[in-house]
């Protein structure tokens, strides 16, 4: 399987690159930065440079052609201000759903992130506000899409503690803490099952089986 990610440099995407290439997959990381390149390769992937922020559609089909799969696993991370947000966890969200639908390219897995509801709670930094709302718009534009067979995936928290193997996914769960890890190995379990295109899941930490988590 050949899987495109961008977001190449991320940690979870890093964590997805090295179990793709443990098990003989092709991952390619779509990085800005190529001083980047270098992370991607000792993960075990290939890398390409494009800046997500400013390529046309075309530049980035073409890095996706031939690919089984894709992932967008980019975010403008911490510290980035509101234009950033937008920027990237929303329009570089829109521009990959294009270019993957451009390069013929069906399966697509978005990272994204639990609460998007409370964007609009009065309490929140404004900063955080602007980027659960970039999410939410990056969202509804892949759910409208008919020309990928997508799956959302939301994780609660983010931890770099070990990996667990267990997990509680569903289409709502509670408020929670997840491993890296264990969002990675999810990413992996979901680019194996076609059946879970057009579904949105919430991820936190759990006590049941990845495997078992997707067939209940």
């Amino acid at each position: 399987m050949r899987v495109v990610i961008a977001g190449g440099h991320g940690q979870i995407a890093l964590r997805l690159t090295r179990l793709l290439a443990e098990r003989g997959d092709t991952a390619v990381g779509i990085v800005r930065n190529p001083d980047h390149v270098g992370d991607v390769r000792e993960a075990g992937g290939d890398a390409v440079v494009i800046d997500l922020e400013r390529a046309a559609v075309d530049e980035v089909a073409g890095a996706l052609t031939g690919a089984d799969a894709v992932v967008f696993a980019a975010g403008a991370g911490p510290g980035s201000g509101v234009a950033r947000k937008d920027t990237v966890d929303r329009a570089a969200s829109v521009l990959f759903a294009d270019a993957a639908e451009s390069a013929s390219v069906r399966r697509y897995l978005q990272v994204s992130a639990m609460g998007l509801d409370r964007a609009e709670d009065p309490s929140l930094d404004e900063v955080f506000a602007v980027y659960l709302r970039a999410k939410d718009a990056a969202d509804q534009d892949v759910m409208a899409r008919s020309g990928l067979d997508w799956t959302i995936l939301r994780p609660g928290r983010l931890t770099n503690d070990p990996a667990t193997g267990t997990v509680t996914l569903a289409e709502h769960v509670q408020p929670g803490a997840v491993t890296r890890d264990d969002v990675a190995a999810v990413l992996v379990a979901l680019l194996d099952r076609p059946d879970t295109a057009g579904r949105v899941y919430e991820l936190v930490g759990g006590d049941t089986p990845i495997a078992a988590a997707l067939d209940d």
